[in-house]
């Protein structure tokens, strides 16, 4: 194993050449062993067992981390569909860096680049271009998709706190696990409980749920559901995706309006992560939700 790619491990530091690397699609699988390690953790359960607590806890930082990713990562850094502020920016990224998809610069670097290039050629993830496998999985591991795309998220950058966040991705993550194995071996024995079994439940189980539903927006929200709008694009609403992801799966909204905190545009399309927001809205931690003008919503296809 090359020192380089053992470094990459915990340093996703810029690298030379890597503007014309964008598109190499070689998987490198030693850079690739960590993402692989949380998915053969998910087999400790065997040995672990499991407790209600376990479990709880599992389903809390799913829950948790899906609306960081979905409210945070994406409608906000990605598209600046809200306003914050910076201790409450830097509050959810932490808590989004902890999923294990990377930091929030290269999120939503690789979203915009998404929506600039959606299910032509450029678009790295378009299952309609790249088949089921590489949209779902095979482009984040790509040897061209671990680079940040600096040049479009140069309003992002500006933050020293969230470029960190980006470089040593994989410090958060790493502290959840190590954080779970602790509170586990606290835990009164009564409980049921134990460290290993925090790390089987709580790290891997849950991170590998979040990866999956995540990821089925890319290979599942472009080829299954219906279109309401017109885009140029195949995005499709789905409401099982909705409901998978917080609100996700109303894809064709999004694509149609992209800037909206609402992706469902309307109230029968259940949006977990825009409630959430609503709710933190209302505490005076975000502001400004973008709304979908009434032009944009009757719009038909």
């Amino acid at each position: 194993m090359r020192l380089a790619t053992l470094r990459r491990w915990f340093d996703n530091g810029p690298e030379e050449g890597v503007e014309a690397a964008f598109d190499d699609r070689q998987i490198e699988w030693t850079r690739v062993l960590p993402f692989v390690a949380i998915h053969l953790g998910c087999a400790a359960v065997l040995f672990t067992g499991t407790s209600l607590v376990a479990v709880a806890i599992a389903a809390a930082l799913f829950a948790l981390r899906m609306f960081a990713i979905t409210a945070f990562y994406h409608r906000y850094f990605s598209h600046r569909a809200f306003r914050t502020s910076r201790a409450a920016q830097f509050a959810f990224a932490l808590l989004g860096a902890s999923a294990a998809q990377r930091g929030p610069l290269w999120w939503a670097s690789h979203h915009r680049h998404h929506h600039a290039h959606a299910d032509r050629p450029a678009d790295s993830h378009s299952a309609l271009v790249h088949g089921f496998l590489w949209s779902h999985l095979g482009w984040f591991l790509a040897r061209g998709s671990f680079a940040t795309r600096t040049s479009r998220v140069g309003d992002l950058a500006r933050y020293p706190e969230l470029r960190w966040l980006d470089r040593f991705d994989t410090v958060v993550p790493a502290a959840l696990a190590i954080g779970l194995y602790v509170i586990g071996e606290s835990l009164p024995a009564s409980l049921g409980t134990s460290g290993a079994q925090l790390v089987a439940w709580g790290f891997c189980i849950s991170t590998v749920a979040l990866y999956h539903a995540t990821f089925t927006i890319n290979s599942l929200a472009h080829r299954f559901g219906s279109r309401r709008y017109a885009t140029r694009d195949d995005s499709r609403n789905n409401l099982w995706l909705a409901l998978l992801t917080f609100g996700e799966g109303w894809h064709n909204n999004h694509h149609h309006y992209p800037v909206a905190a609402r992706q469902g545009f309307f109230w029968w399309e259940v949006d977990v992560a825009y409630y959430g927001l609503r709710a933190l809205a209302a505490i005076g931690i975000v502001w400004d939700l973008r709304s979908v003008p009434e032009a944009a919503r009757a719009a038909t296809a």
